[in-house]
């Protein structure tokens, strides 16, 4: 939604900087500016300033610098939209209303969000039915425990074609819904339309602010494929833009001020489950430019996890190629590579907590990931 200047005007005007920077920053006056230690950086003496005058904070050990949204969002890893919403409450002033096209496609987005809620809460129950005993099962294999379930909201889809879209179709959702949604198939040969996650664990993938747009379901039949299968991309759902557990994740990366990125929800799962609540996945996409913005909203440096090998080696390389031309002053990326044939559910499994934190210890800047893919490509 693109908001009117005026409009953002008015919430300067209502909202010094020093109030909303003084949330998070200690400040004290110092002639017509306040000062305070960055929220950016670690440092001794006080390198932040903020103007209300001029409307803007400077920060010298950053160069970060900008208006009380930026402040926000670089803070709290908000998108411009949230900060406008959360900064507008903030000063009393109503969202100004959408244009009555843009209300009709909220409109449709919002009852997709309810049938995959619906369809959330239907596979949670359905783990805890007999039919979904052998699901659990493998989930205990998998060493994850009820509160990990529970949070990560675990589900069950049955083997049946139809059980699932009899079920929403029940509770009123129209089938032309749940194909929006990505829940159900429609055949190219005229047959009815069917489930599409069937005999499956499912694990919902939410968006920024923590609703389900989509679901990822690992096989109970290991002679079925693929093994893992994700819903399609849909109106909610870009595979391209989305980055697994970004809103459980935001607030533990924040505090401290780091965050580690693998590739698969499993290994999120395990890791959060070790006590590593800052991870996201990338869903096993090759990285994109939206998912690096994502990334770099919870942390400047994110720590990108690879497998020690020679194919992990190799995703670093491609990985650099996609980097290079997004980065700016004081955003990048790490590296850190695990012990060959082990990824983060592995470790964490077999070595423990101590092994993984020892591997992202060792994680080296993207330059030097550069430099080693350069002078290893040729003699010199």
């Amino acid at each position: 939604m693109k908001f009117p200047d005026s409009f953002l005007e008015e919430i300067r005007a209502r909202l010094p900087v020093s109030q909303v920077v003084a949330r998070r920053v200690n400040l004290k006056r110092r002639g017509r500016e306040f000062v305070g230690l960055s929220p950016f950086n670690k440092e001794k003496s006080p390198s932040f300033t903020v103007n209300d005058q001029k409307g803007f904070y400077h920060c010298f050990s950053s160069g970060k610098h900008g208006s009380i949204f930026d402040f926000v969002m670089e803070t709290e890893g908000l998108s411009f939209p949230e900060a406008v919403e959360r900064l507008a409450g903030e000063a009393g002033i109503p969202l100004p209303k959408p244009d009555p096209q843009y209300e009709r496609a909220q409109q449709q987005r919002l009852g997709l969000y309810d049938a995959l809620e619906a369809a959330a809460r239907y596979f949670e129950d359905e783990l805890k039915s007999k039919e979904g005993r052998g699901a659990l099962s493998y989930t205990e294999r998998r060493g994850l425990l009820h509160s990990t379930l529970k949070e990560f909201r675990f589900g069950f889809a049955p083997g049946d074609r139809s059980s699932l879209k009899s079920v929403l179709l029940g509770k009123g959702f129209s089938e032309a819904q749940l194909l929006d949604a990505g829940l159900l198939i429609r055949p190219d040969d005229g047959r009815e339309t069917y489930d599409r996650f069937r005999n499956r664990l499912i694990i919902p993938i939410l968006d920024i602010k923590g609703r389900v747009i989509a679901f990822g379901a690992r096989t109970l039949d290991d002679s079925v494929q693929p093994k893992y299968l994700n819903s399609p991309e849909t109106s909610l759902f870009d595979k391209g833009s989305t980055v697994f557990n970004f809103a459980r994740a935001r607030g533990p990366a924040f505090d401290k001020n780091e965050l580690i990125v693998v590739e698969g929800y499993m290994d999120v799962i395990a890791l959060a489950q070790a006590g590593f609540a800052n991870a996201v996945a990338t869903l096993g996409t090759a990285f994109t430019e939206r998912q690096m913005e994502l990334l770099w909203q919870l942390a400047p440096e994110p720590i990108i996890c690879f497998d020690g090998d020679r194919a992990g080696e190799a995703a670093a390389a491609r990985a650099i190629d996609r980097m290079l031309p997004t980065l700016r002053e004081g955003h990048s990326f790490r590296f850190a590579f695990l012990p060959q044939g082990s990824d983060p559910d592995d470790l964490v499994r077999n070595e423990g907590s101590a092994a993984f934190t020892a591997c992202l210890n060792a994680a080296i800047p993207l330059i030097d990931a550069l430099w080693f893919r350069e002078i290893g490509a040729q003699p010199l």
